[in-house]
């Protein structure tokens, strides 16, 4: 099943069972799809508006890169899915002999690891838009300004799921100097998000003002 292709019903109904997939990495890129999504319907309500066209350049750099950040979010949800599947099938894998435990517990490091590696994709990827954001927030059409606002709020939420989501992973891996690489970075992707966030939720409510 390819949940990104599922309508928007299905995928809740899905969402809802009481099955580990889909969770809360997939709904972590599903956040960061809507949030470029949102990037790509201000810059089209932006673009052909004769009194904005002195930004319709930038404008349609950020519809271009928002299009191609929707399609790799869209799927890292199924990847993050797949990603815990293979980790619930390393840890069904038998160990009746010292072969089979040494094959096993490779397998679900490795597949760990890949399960970690996954959403800290996801989080890169949200990362990137928050200079769609801003771009969308300080150049697009200023009725949008309240989009760009939730597509802000979207992206913080798919940052935060992805990161909760690469460390629990951590947890379970033993490369202790693989695990502190990938907690530096996931820290420092994060708050660059937070920070990014936070200046586009003042521009909002300063328009608002």
């Amino acid at each position: 099943m390819r949940y990104a292709e599922l309508t928007i019903k299905d995928f809740v109904h899905e969402l809802a069972q009481g099955t580990p997939t889909p969770g809360g990495g997939s709904v972590a890129a599903l956040s960061g799809v809507l949030a470029s999504a949102l990037s790509s319907m201000v810059s089209g309500l932006t673009l052909g508006r004769p009194k904005h066209e002195d930004v319709w350049p930038e404008m349609e750099e950020v519809r271009e890169q928002a299009e191609q950040q929707t399609l790799e979010l869209q799927e890292l949800i199924d990847r993050d899915a797949e990603a815990y599947n293979r980790v619930m099938a390393a840890f069904k894998m038998p160990r009746e002999d010292q072969v089979q435990k040494e094959q096993r517990r490779q397998a679900i490091q490795e597949a760990t690891l890949e399960a970690a590696q996954v959403p800290l994709q996801t989080l890169k990827a949200v990362a990137s838009l928050a200079d769609l954001l801003r771009t969308s927030a300080d150049k697009g059409n200023p009725n949008c300004i309240t989009d760009v606002g939730v597509g802000s709020q979207l992206m913080l939420a798919a940052a935060k799921g992805a990161a909760f989501n690469v460390r629990i992973n951590l947890s379970g891996l033993k490369d202790e100097g693989l695990v502190q690489d990938l907690k530096k970075e996931v820290q420092d992707l994060l708050q660059q998000v937070e920070a990014a966030a936070g200046d586009l939720e003042a521009k909002v409510e300063s328009a608002l003002e």
